[in-house]
């Protein structure tokens, strides 16, 4: 049977990921509304338009008659919204536009649903896509990583991390930057509208997340641009910092055990189980692009204001509820990511350039 995702946000990065995911499946009717800031890239879904296998409405979830309308119109049985200001040097310089979509337009986002269900819809789940930065950071106990013979066994493959803590779906929310509190702020708004009004609400929180068509702000696509530009590879402090690194794939398909098997109330955290200090995936991607001579180009530049020092993430209850396991391997995941954006050169010149903007224009001037 058909089912219909209403998918916000569907033009970012891990949208775009989970939006061809759902095509993929064949089973899914799907509209995406995105508000197509800077970050939102029309052109990566292409050809997804061009051969009517989405709908696209532009437009921000924090507009209440167009979303209500688009709610309407097109009977969502699940609402995934990945709609977000989600870089944190951009939230440092101005918060605002932070509040106003991650709190505000998440919560006309449930209102909209909320009416939705009243007025009859079937809405079997309403996604909230969060972070894990929500949780703050963790300390860092050890120089290298260290065998976690729990998750390990878990896994069936080794995992090593670089301390003790791991941030667990209940961990308490000690947010650091505009934007992580913007994050918990829209949580617990969602958590609110399912205790209080019974809406279906299930939160996802993911580590850092890399592969193919990834804003180049970003550390892996920033990093690779330079690298093949042959400009400096600026690193925060001394690169000591650590993220748990997760491929896009496999969030989204723990996005999607959620949207279908997730207990109303629930928060399911993914991790990715490759913890990297940031100098050294700065050094497998010089390895992976095979450009040596760029480890001579970096450069440390001066710390992110409250910069958190580690995440991880213990995904046992997705593990355990959903039935969810991560499937890449950081190591050949991230050497096919170098290879998509090599191969895609002119995806990211656009960006850089802003001409992929032109792009909405070309398709929807005319209609």
């Amino acid at each position: 049977m058909s089912r219909t995702f209403l998918v916000t946000g569907g033009a970012g990065f891990i949208g775009v990921n989970f939006v061809k995911m759902l095509l993929e499946n064949g089973d899914s009717n799907v509209v995406v509304l995105d508000a197509l800031t800077y970050a939102g890239n029309l052109e990566s879904l292409r050809s997804e338009i061009q051969d009517g296998r989405i709908t696209f409405v532009h437009g921000d979830i924090a507009d209440r008659a167009l979303v209500d309308a688009t709610l309407a119109q097109y009977r969502p049985d699940y609402i995934v919204n990945f709609a977000a200001e989600s870089h944190v040097d951009r939230s440092v310089t101005d918060p605002r536009p932070f509040v106003e979509t991650n709190v505000l337009g998440t919560q006309t986002l449930l209102d909209s649903a909320r009416a939705y269900v009243a007025s009859g819809g079937r809405l079997e789940k309403f996604v909230q896509i969060s972070t894990d930065e929500v949780y703050g950071d963790l300390s860092i106990d050890f120089e290298s990583p260290v065998v976690n013979a729990v998750l390990s066994e878990k896994l069936g493959r080794q995992v090593a991390l670089y301390g003790r803590e791991v941030f667990h779906h209940d961990s308490p929310l000690r947010p650091s930057s505009p934007y992580s509190a913007s994050k918990a702020s829209a949580d617990m708004m969602a958590l609110a509208y399912h205790r209080t009004f019974g809406l279906p609400v299930v939160i996802t929180r993911c580590s850092n997340n890399y592969g193919p068509y990834q804003f180049p702000e970003k550390l892996i696509p920033l990093m690779l641009n330079n690298i093949l530009e042959g400009r400096p590879l600026p690193v925060y402090g001394r690169g000591l910092n650590v993220r748990d690194w997760i491929h896009v794939d496999d969030h989204c398909r723990g996005v999607l055990l959620a949207a279908e098997k997730g207990r109303p109330g629930a928060v399911y955290t993914f991790g990715g189980y490759s913890e990297r200090r940031n100098i050294d995936l700065v050094h497998e991607l010089i390895a992976a692009s095979g450009h040596p001579e760029a480890a001579d180009t970096i450069t440390y530049v001066g710390d992110r204001p409250g910069h958190d020092l580690r995440y991880a993430i213990d995904a046992s209850l997705a593990m355990d509820e959903l039935g969810w396991r991560p499937r890449h391997d950081f190591g050949s995941g991230l050497r096919a990511t170098v290879r998509w954006y090599m191969a895609n050169r002119p995806w990211v010149e656009r960006i850089v350039s802003g001409s992929y903007r032109d792009y909405y224009t070309k398709m929807y001037s005319n209609r």
